[in-house]
């Protein structure tokens, strides 16, 4: 285990956290299994993040994600640049109770759903189980488990 590249890992994630200075800055590659048995990626925005441990992003009940969160919770999730490569595997769920989608909610999907209580707005939490992280700048790489 690499602590360093660990904590810049979490700096990273952080800063993508910010949805509206963030810009196209604040997302993240989601990966999920679809009802085929394939690897489908979406791009969505980060919501919030305790670190490597866990990420949320806001979606719709009835979107793809969501759905195929209901047959196959394996995930992963993947921060990339030239400066760096985030790659998270583990678990997903699909979180509908009214006190966590008031915790994670961010005015500028207010533009999609009618505030936290939409019955069709969702929030998607990632648990990770395993991470591998490398980093560009100095060449360091950490990969191990949660």
């Amino acid at each position: 285990m690499n602590d360093k590249t660990i904590a810049r890992a979490i700096e990273i994630i952080k800063g993508k956290t910010d949805y509206i200075a963030g810009g196209m800055e604040g997302y993240a590659v989601l990966s999920l299994i679809d009802e085929n048995g394939y690897p489908t990626s979406s791009t969505l925005s980060v919501s919030k993040a305790d670190g490597i441990n866990w990420i949320t992003f806001l979606s719709g009940i009835d979107s793809n994600n969501a759905q195929r969160i209901a047959k196959c919770n394996k995930a992963s999730v993947c921060f990339a640049s030239p400066e760096y490569n985030i790659s998270l595997i583990g678990t997903v769920e699909v979180l509908t109770d009214v006190e966590t989608k008031k915790a994670m909610w961010q005015e500028p999907i207010g533009e999609m759903y009618n505030g936290p209580e939409d019955p069709n707005y969702c929030v998607i939490r990632f648990n990770t189980e395993r991470y591998n992280i490398f980093l560009a700048d100095d060449g360091t790489e950490a990969v191990g488990n949660i």
